[in-house]
């Protein structure tokens, strides 16, 4: 299974639905980055992906985006072979 990394932060509710979809798949090692912890971390974030709302996901070396993007990779079935 490829490293799967998300920008989050302690408070927000898609992060945690995010990261309750990459267990649903199996994922158990998720590294998250709390960018309200770590401000320096979100430039990071922006700069990497673009984009400066949380969660943003990576598998592997791939951008996936937020939750909304994760949750449409899965409903398109393209989630499970990313995981695979």
């Amino acid at each position: 299974m490829p490293d799967v990394l998300m920008y989050s932060t302690r408070v927000c509710p898609y992060c945690v639905m995010a990261e309750k979809l990459l267990q649903k798949k199996g994922v158990q090692n998720l590294q998250k980055i709390l960018i309200d912890v770590d401000p320096a971390r979100r430039e990071e974030m922006m700069t990497r992906t673009g984009r400066r709302t949380v969660p943003q996901i990576y598998i592997g070396d791939r951008h996936i985006g937020g939750y909304d993007d994760l949750a449409a990779l899965d409903r398109a079935g393209g989630l499970d072979p990313l995981l695979a």
